[in-house]
C-alpha cells in the first residue's frame, strides 16, 4: 500500500447504524438484479470481463478527481439507496502524501498510486456487501491500476455477472478463511470501484452483484458530475 500517511474520515451520514434511514433489518433478501442467472461458483464463464489480464477498455467516465470527503459521500451507497441492507460502517482515507505513479513497478500493488479510498459496508441475511472506491490523480493512473488488478485476479474463477453499462467491469469468485466471496471490479474515469459480496455458505448470487454494481456505478457518475 505504500508508506504514505492517510487521513481517515468516518462518513457518518453513510453509517447510521442498525435501523437507520432507509435500512431494513428484516429477513427479506434484497432484490437481485435483472436477468443474471445464479452461479454456484464451481465453473468459469464468459462473465463481465476477460478474466485473463487483457487490456482495459476505456468506456469514458469523467476526469473528475475524487479527493474530498464530500465526493466520496456522494459516490458511496447510503442507507436510503440500500433498502433491505443494514448499514455497518463507512469511511474515507485521503492520502496526505500519495505515491508517485513513477514509483509503482509492474508487479506493485494495483492501488500503489492511489490518492484516496473510501468504503461503505452493509449486511443482510448473513451476507455482507462492501463497496470500495479507489481514486487516482488522473485517468492514466486509474487505467494502469485496472490492468494490474485484472492480471492479479486472472488466477481466480470468473463469475458470470453481466457487464455493467458505462464501465469496464469483470468479476470473479474467491475463497479465503472459510468465507466465500464474489468480487466485481469496475473501472471508469479516474477511479476503480469494487463490489464485494461475502458470507459463510452464501449463495453469492451474480444477479445481486450486478444490481449493486449498477447502483454503485450510477452514484459514481453522478458524484463525478456534481459541482
Amino acid at each position: 500500500m505504500g508508506s504514505s500517511a492517510a487521513l481517515i474520515v468516518a462518513l457518518a451520514a453513510l453509517a447510521t447504524g442498525c435501523g437507520g434511514a432507509g435500512s431494513d433489518t428484516g429477513a427479506t433478501k434484497p432484490p437481485a438484479g435483472d436477468s443474471a442467472t445464479k452461479d454456484s461458483g464451481s465453473g468459469s464463464g464468459s462473465g463481465s470481463g476477460s478474466g485473463s489480464g487483457g487490456a482495459v477498455v476505456d468506456k469514458g467516465g469523467s476526469d473528475t478527481v475524487f479527493r474530498t470527503e464530500e465526493r466520496f459521500r456522494q459516490a458511496l451507497p447510503d442507507p436510503a439507496s440500500m433498502a433491505g441492507w443494514t448499514p455497518r460502517s463507512a469511511n474515507a482515507e485521503i492520502e496526505e502524501a500519495p505515491e508517485p505513479a513513477a514509483n509503482c513497478g509492474q508487479d506493485a500493488d494495483w492501488y500503489c498510486a492511489r490518492i484516496a479510498r473510501g468504503e461503505a459496508n452493509f449486511e443482510a441475511v448473513g451476507e455482507e456487501a462492501q463497496f470500495d472506491l479507489t481514486a487516482f490523480a488522473d485517468r492514466s493512473a486509474a487505467q494502469d491500476a485496472c490492468r494490474k488488478e485484472k492480471t492479479w485476479s486472472a488466477k481466480y474463477t470468473e463469475a458470470q455477472v453481466p457487464p455493467v453499462p458505462g464501465v469496464d467491469s469483470h468479476a470473479y469468485y474467491r475463497n479465503a478463511g472459510g468465507l466465500d466471496g464474489l468480487n466485481l471490479f469496475m473501472c471508469t474515469g479516474t477511479v476503480v470501484a469494487q463490489v464485494l459480496l461475502e458470507g459463510e455458505g452464501s449463495s453469492l448470487d451474480p444477479a445481486t452483484a450486478h444490481s449493486l454494481a449498477q447502483l454503485f456505478a450510477s452514484r459514481i457518475h453522478k458524484a463525478a458530475a456534481a459541482q
